[in-house]
């Protein structure tokens, strides 16, 4: 229950800070309890508060323009009154340095607090070229040095230099004071979008996502459209930006749904080195499959997959044979948990005679996390395709195809016993294959067992 005084509190917390959190704070009450009290005490009005950096930015300037006090403006946007004196002087804020429309940094970060103006030799970061660099680069150049020359004296790569000298150059002369005047202002954080900005390139863009175009074909087209205004110019990535980013850009928001994806959030791709490993138990990958088992000179190495039944709520487990294309299919009448799959195809393969049980390839399925333990039943070894790579099992891929035929995609495998799957194995190791010579699986399986 609210009390007077939380009340009191919570005024008493506004005043000082400006900021509804810090009252709420104070009081020990929520954020919107707090700002409750303010609103019923007439010291913010019940507008929905701002969302959002920018938008809360405008706001506080259009309070500010209609009279407001520049404390009473933060309090209504909901922000600390110095953040609303920076955006009113034109300062931006990165971390714990403030940049100034002069191009002057003032960092007050863990190191302390220092100044520094654009023509300050104080380096901000290791990173970025400091004035020193800027200057010596400028006398390499005087000196008739290459790039690689003057990168080597500064400690940068030629890059660096090539791509500095080419953006800070007039009529073919380098200028190191304008050069780093300018870097100081450039990195000021955050930046206005070119498509918030820009309203004839905004609606360039927006026409296009209209029309189903990606952020790539717009930017290239923009190109061809407009060949003489470099105004008319904007990256894919600043579209993405502006769609992912409802801040940044000032697309439509109903624009999002253009993208095929239809994503409102960038979704991350993990690079093949960053993978998370899909088992426990740690997987031998097919690039590291011995060349016999992949030119098939070898008989004994199988390749195995499930297919799957109605609502993937029952399945049969399927192994090819690389070599004959024999076929076998196991039994899974009470599931298809890796414990299940595990138990089945160590009862199947162990019927097999010891030089026919090399290896096996699957995908990277749950139903194999247990394929070490398989290993060692059957002294097996079990090799795992690339994610999405199903042409890595093509074989086995095959069959399945044609093992549709009798169980259709849809139905519930859970009805077939192991006689239905013996005799659909019996008529597949029947058929004759084109790539066996027109021999069957069966044929070429026995003259293995009787050669």
């Amino acid at each position: 229950m609210i009390t007077g005084g939380h009340r009191e509190r919570v005024l008493a917390a506004f005043a000082a800070s400006g900021s509804v959190n810090q009252a709420a704070k104070a009081a020990g009450l929520c954020h919107s309890a707090a700002r409750r009290i303010l609103v019923a005490a007439g010291v913010l009005t019940a507008a929905r508060q701002a969302r959002g950096k920018q938008e809360a930015k405008e706001r506080y300037l259009q309070l500010v323009g209609q009279g407001w006090s520049s404390a009473r403006a933060a309090g209504e946007v909901g922000v600390h009154p110095r953040t609303a004196r920076d955006w009113r002087r034109g300062v931006r804020k990165t971390g714990n340095t403030r940049v100034y429309p002069d191009g002057t940094v003032v960092d007050s970060g863990a190191g302390g607090r220092y100044k520094t103006s654009v023509n300050d030799e104080t380096v901000i970061s290791s990173r970025y070229l400091s004035l020193t660099n800027r200057l010596a680069i400028a006398d390499g150049l005087v000196n008739k040095q290459t790039p690689t020359q003057i990168a080597a004296q500064i400690g940068k790569d030629k890059s660096t230099v090539s791509r500095e000298v080419a953006r800070h150059s007039v009529q073919g002369v380098y200028l190191p004071y304008q050069a780093h005047r300018a870097a100081a202002t450039g990195r000021a954080r955050p930046k206005i979008s070119k498509l918030a900005e820009h309203t004839a390139l905004r609606g360039q863009v927006e026409h296009g996502l209209e029309r189903k175009l990606s952020p790539e074909q717009i930017s290239r087209r923009l190109v061809k459209d407009f060949p003489d205004d470099e105004s008319m110019r904007v990256s894919h990535e600043t579209i993405y930006q502006a769609l992912y980013l409802q801040a940044r850009g000032g697309l439509k928001r109903e624009i999002h749904t253009a993208l095929r994806t239809g994503r409102t959030r960038r979704k991350p791709h993990r690079q093949p080195d960053q993978r998370q490993h899909r088992f426990v138990e740690e997987m031998v990958m097919i690039a590291d499959r011995p060349a016999e088992i992949e030119d098939r000179a070898v008989p004994g190495h199988w390749e195995g997959d499930l297919i799957m039944g109605a609502g993937n709520q029952s399945a049969i487990a399927t192994l090819v044979e690389r070599t004959t294309r024999y076929t076998l299919l196991v039994h899974l009448p009470n599931g298809h948990n890796a414990e299940q799959v595990r138990d089945g195809l160590i009862a199947t393969m162990s019927t097999l005679p010891a030089h026919l049980r090399g290896s096996l390839t699957w995908d990277q399925g749950c139903e194999m996390a247990r394929h070490q333990q398989f290993s060692i039943a059957t002294d097996i070894a079990v090799y795992f395709c690339d994610p999405h790579s199903p042409w890595q099992r093509g074989t086995n891929e095959n069959t399945n195809g044609l093992l549709r035929q009798y169980f259709p995609k849809g139905t519930d495998l859970s009805v077939y016993g192991p006689e239905d799957l013996e005799h659909v194995a019996q008529e597949l190791n029947g058929r004759p294959r084109k790539t066996l010579d027109w021999d069957t699986p069966a044929e070429r399986l026995r003259d293995l067992l009787t050669a």
